[in-house]
Parts: C-alpha cells; sequence; structure tokens
C-alpha cells in the first residue's frame, strides 16, 4: 500500500482529543484513554448484525464437522491466538477447532515480526500447511482491513471453497472484499496516533468474545449461562464443577459430588443424571442424542418415560 492510501485510514487518523495528551497528568492521561475506549461498545453493537452471520455459518462449519481458524498479524493475531486457546479449558473442546494463525509463526505471538505481514504468499502456504477443507472456516483480522497476509489466506479459503468472514476497524477494508461475512467495527483514531492495539484491538477483542462465545453457546457447551464442559483439571475446577452440577441439577453438595464422580467428573452427564434421575449411560445416550444439548437431551428422557 502507498504511503498516501496508509495515512487515509480511519486507524491512521490524528486523534483531537488526545492532541495535549504529552503535557497532561497522569489522571487526565487516564481520563482521555477511557473516554475513548467508551466509544467502543456503542461501535461495535451497530455491527452485531453482521457479527451474527459470521457466528451462524462458523456454527455450520463446526456442525459439518470443520473448524475455525483466525489469521491475523501483529495485534490482530495475537487477539485470535488468544480467544481460540481460551476454548479448550472453557468449553472442553478440542485445541483443534478453534485456531489462530499469526503472520511470523509461534515466534510472532511474543516477539514482532513485523515484515511477515506483507506477504500473501505466506498466508496461504500458512493455511495449506494446516490442510484447510471446504468445510472449514477462516476469519481474518486486521486492524487496518489491509493486511497482505490476511488477503493471501482469505483468497485460499475462497478457492477451496472455506467460509470466509473479516473483522477490521476501517471503513470499505480491503479484507472485506475477500471475506463472505464482513465486520468493520470503525473506531476511529487512536489516543495515541496509529497505536491499533489500543481502541481497534479493544473492539476485536469483543468481537472476538462474541464469535467464538456465541457459537460455543448454539454448540451445546452452555447450561443456562453456565459452562458445562469446563474441564476439572485442578482442584479450583473440580470446586466449580461441584457448584455448576448443584446449582443446574438443583441438588446439594454431597449429591452433587456423588453425580460428579459416577459421571467420571463429566459435568454435562452429571447435570442430565440430576435432571432426568437417571444412571450415567442414559445420560450419555440423551447427550448423543441431542448433540449435547442439555435442555434436549432433558427432555427426550422425559418423552422416553
Amino acid at each position: 500500500m502507498r504511503s498516501d492510501m496508509l495515512l487515509k485510514l480511519d486507524t491512521e487518523q490524528e486523534n483531537a482529543n488526545t492532541w495535549d495528551i504529552d503535557t497532561c497528568s497522569t489522571v487526565d492521561i487516564l481520563y482521555k484513554i477511557n473516554e475513548e475506549d467508551q466509544k467502543v461498545a456503542q461501535i461495535v453493537k451497530e455491527q452485531i448484525p453482521n457479527i451474527a452471520k459470521i457466528v451462524d455459518a462458523a456454527y455450520r462449519s463446526i456442525q459439518n464437522g470443520g473448524r475455525i481458524i483466525y489469521v491475523g498479524a501483529g495485534t490482530s493475531g495475537r487477539l485470535g491466538i488468544l480467544d481460540a486457546s481460551e476454548c479448550p479449558p472453557t468449553y472442553g473442546v478440542s485445541s483443534e477447532l478453534v485456531q489462530g494463525m499469526i503472520a511470523g509463526g509461534r515466534e510472532a505471538i511474543f516477539k514482532a515480526k513485523e515484515g511477515a505481514e506483507d506477504s500473501k504468499e505466506l498466508g496461504r502456504a500458512d493455511l495449506i500447511k494446516r490442510e484447510l477443507k471446504p468445510d472449514d472456516m477462516v476469519i481474518g483480522l486486521a486492524a487496518s482491513g489491509r493486511t497482505p497476509y490476511v488477503i493471501g489466506a482469505l483468497e485460499y479459503a475462497n478457492e477451496i471453497g472455506a467460509e470466509t468472514g473479516s473483522v477490521c476497524c476501517v471503513n470499505n477494508g480491503e479484507i472485506s472484499k475477500y471475506a463472505r461475512y464482513a465486520v468493520e467495527a470503525v473506531t476511529g483514531p487512536e489516543v495515541v496516533t496509529g497505536s491499533t492495539r489500543m481502541k481497534a484491538g479493544t473492539a476485536q477483542k469483543l468481537v472476538l468474545n462474541m464469535i467464538s462465545t456465541s457459537v460455543m453457546i448454539r454448540y451445546g457447551k452452555v447450561f443456562h449461562n453456565y459452562m458445562v464442559d469446563v474441564q476439572p483439571t485442578n482442584q479450583k475446577l473440580e470446586l466449580r464443577a461441584n457448584r455448576i452440577i448443584q446449582t443446574l441439577a438443583e441438588v446439594d453438595e454431597e449429591e452433587a459430588q456423588r453425580l460428579f464422580l459416577q459421571s467420571d467428573k463429566e459435568v454435562k452427564t452429571a447435570i442430565v443424571m440430576g435432571l432426568g434421575a437417571v444412571h450415567k449411560e442414559q445420560a450419555k445416550q440423551a447427550l448423543e442424542k441431542s448433540h449435547g444439548h442439555i435442555t434436549r437431551a432433558v427432555q427426550f428422557l422425559k418423552e422416553e418415560t
């Protein structure tokens, strides 16, 4: 991209509200940052119809046995990796189901490798290494909306027939042209000019939270507003699992512990055992029949009796 075009991007504009920030007291600096941050949630809210399209497409992909792969560079890439890495411990899914891919590879997560983002060919090659399939969904992330690495990845995804989405923070983002479903959360000038890890980063984090959380809710990983496929891999999480079972199966602590142990420490199975007054195998069969949704599983059990 030519330098004059880069300077016209929404994310690169000068912020009149923070022109004097270098002469402000610490408290005033913080107020200015906070005032700008408060604008972000409303900007994201305006994009909910477009975010919903990405969620629905991503859910269809995983229903068909595909994966969700976030692709980005720099801060955007790291945010994608963060969101993906939180899905297994929170929702009990495979680390393969939601993935993050960053220009420059693993090293770029911890140390900036800015030049890596300029290669469309690298974006394509990295998806080829991951054996991208038509059932997968690629979601490109770029605050500036024009990262070549992301464009290359989206181009390849389109070529093989995979679903594509994008999230950027500018109007008419270049990556939007390569995505079937595009989100443009235009956060405007940053507190520090061009520092897109700030408002643009916050907007992307909010959108990613919404995408992964909504997909997992639809995937049956949440009952009421509890994460019922949490993996109890330490004492803290076992205590949390016990509390979840108590609350959702409407039993006391002792009964919750019994259900937890008899279910082989599978929280969702324990809840269905409690709500349906059935043994482990019956609960597992009902969950399998309902594709992991507790409400449907309990309904199936009621219909059978």
